[in-house]
């Protein structure tokens, strides 16, 4: 039975939330609290097995709780976030502070918009359940930066999902100013992307942005595919260029790895690297499995440095990947590969 305590300064959401989880039978509610300080005296009393915790709470905000739950009993949580810049923001955030997933918050029809998204709610605090956290120290690892051989050839492909914004970030900061373009799908919703690289591009040497479609791929830019779109590459003459595509969802998402990685494999060949990292379910497998067969190097994120295995896990039963590594490996492995391959340079 999995210990769920809602955290919420919403009575509505609490309310929703509680119904929606204890309907569950493998689920059980032990708790609802208003604010952080009723919180504190819960997390002590029940020992919960996963927290459903609200960034936007009065007194002490959600932000600030999950810090100080981290460093004292690190617990499993899922934020409540708000569709907005500042719910993207704050989110991140709590993604960096240990928080492994969020679940977003409608912007108006809450309980109807709570009801759609329960299967995946319940999902994602299943997965939570079952995902061990350690005690934060504060301060991050320092990333070593690798020194990898720059041209426009050369395209690096990352596809994730849940506890991807972390992994993306330690790859991105292994990187140096010249390294070969970066195309990226995380799953998020719109707003959240822009967010997402805005901050990424204050921490990294190379620049990072949401494409906006017809970019040609330059050596030290990494392009992040926006929410609900899809993107992909293509050939424009001796140059790569992103593309979006607005169509339906493919692998139940929307950007869509697959879309990515199928786009890369026909347009790049052996030219890319394809990296698939921590995300449930099994989106980006096929479409990895289609960039080894057309000579591209592949990589896999391990079990034991993801939030979730499932999309590396999917991705490793087809037999497209080439090497399975530790997510602060994978600096080193993409660095020793295009060395030895070697990278022409149409500047």
């Amino acid at each position: 039975m999995i210990k769920v305590l809602i955290v919420d300064d919403s009575a509505l959401i609490r309310s929703l939330l509680k119904t929606l989880l204890s309907s569950e039978s493998d689920i059980h509610v032990v708790g609802t609290a208003p604010d952080a300080y009723v919180a504190r005296d819960m997390v002590n009393k029940f020992a919960p097995d996963v927290i459903t915790l609200d960034i936007e709470m009065p007194k002490v905000d959600g932000i600030t709780f999950l810090s100080k739950l981290m460093k004292a009993r690190p617990t499993p949580v899922l934020m409540i976030s708000t569709l907005t810049e500042k719910g993207a923001d704050a989110t991140l955030k709590s993604l960096e502070l240990g928080a492994i997933d969020y679940i977003a918050k409608p912007k108006i029809g809450v309980k109807e918009g709570m009801e759609a998204y329960r299967e995946l709610i319940v999902e994602k605090v299943r997965l939570a359940a079952s995902t061990k956290v350690a005690k934060r120290h504060g301060a991050n690892k320092k990333i070593k930066q690798q020194s990898i051989i720059s041209g426009t050839e050369k395209i690096i492909a990352i596809g994730a999902s849940t506890g991807g914004t972390e992994t993306i970030k330690t790859f991105l900061l292994s990187l140096p100013a010249n390294a070969p373009a970066v195309v990226i799908t995380q799953h998020m919703p719109p707003g959240f992307t822009t967010t997402f690289a805005n901050r990424l591009n204050t921490l990294c040497h190379v620049k990072v942005a949401e494409a906006q479609g017809g970019e040609r791929l330059l050596p030290g830019s990494v392009y992040i595919a926006p929410g609900d779109i899809h993107m992909g590459i293509e050939k424009s003459g001796a140059d790569y260029r992103t593309t979006l595509i607005n169509s339906n969802r493919v692998s139940g998402h929307k950007p869509s790895v697959d879309v990515l990685f199928d786009s890369v494999s026909k347009a790049a060949g052996k030219n890319a690297v394809g990296i698939i990292m921590t995300g449930m379910g099994k989106d980006g497998a096929a479409g990895l499995l289609a960039m080894r067969n057309s000579g591209a190097f592949t990589i896999a994120q391990n079990e034991q440095s993801c939030v979730v295995f499932g999309m590396p896990g999917e991705a490793i039963k087809l037999d497209a990947v080439d090497v399975v590594c530790d997510i602060n490996d994978i600096p080193q492995v993409v660095s020793d590969y295009l060395k030895k391959s070697g990278s022409g340079s149409r500047l």
